[in-house]
């Protein structure tokens, strides 16, 4: 073993050191958050499947926030299987990004479009969701939320997808 090995070591162990205290820095600084929504469309029915949560109003996407380790893909997968007992079947469209400023200034949102899927049974009203269903996307219910109806004209409306939700 010769002279170098040990410093060569350290100094690796220095830079490792170093650059997981900028991260944790960075996050500490500068917090994201990332979520998911998935646009979930039965094309025999021209419908589309929205909640209503029993916390906040109207009705939206189905969706949540990517955990830590988690892919977007995964996360899309677990909430759709939470909110709607829906499974997807084939790869989903990232159709869009979007800046969330309502939820917070650091709140990114990704929009898949859903197109091959099953749904095991009806999604029944439980602790968070209040109800839960697919509407024609020419009869959605008056309390859809702005940005529900924004993400759904980019998609089936040919509307350009705005950067903000």
């Amino acid at each position: 073993m010769s002279g170098a090995e040990p410093a060569s070591r350290t100094g690796r162990a220095w830079l490792r050191l170093r650059v997981r205290l900028f991260h944790l820095w960075f996050l500490a600084r500068r917090p994201i958050t990332f979520g998911v929504r998935g646009v979930v469309h039965d094309a025999a029915a021209d419908a589309v499947f929205l909640i209503r949560h029993t916390y906040m109003p109207g009705w939206q996407l189905p969706g949540g926030g990517v955990e830590v380790g988690e892919t977007a893909l995964a996360a899309l997968a677990r909430e759709l299987a939470e909110e709607g007992n829906i499974e997807i079947a084939a790869p989903p469209v990232l159709k869009s990004v979007h800046l969330n400023r309502h939820a917070s200034r650091r709140d990114h949102v990704a929009v898949y479009l859903v197109t091959a899927f099953r749904q095991a049974a009806p999604k029944l009203p439980d602790m968070e969701i209040a109800e839960a269903g697919f509407f024609a996307l020419d009869a959605l219910p008056e309390a859809t939320t702005a940005g529900t109806r924004r993400r759904l004209a980019e998609i089936f409306g040919g509307e350009e997808p705005c950067g903000e939700w």
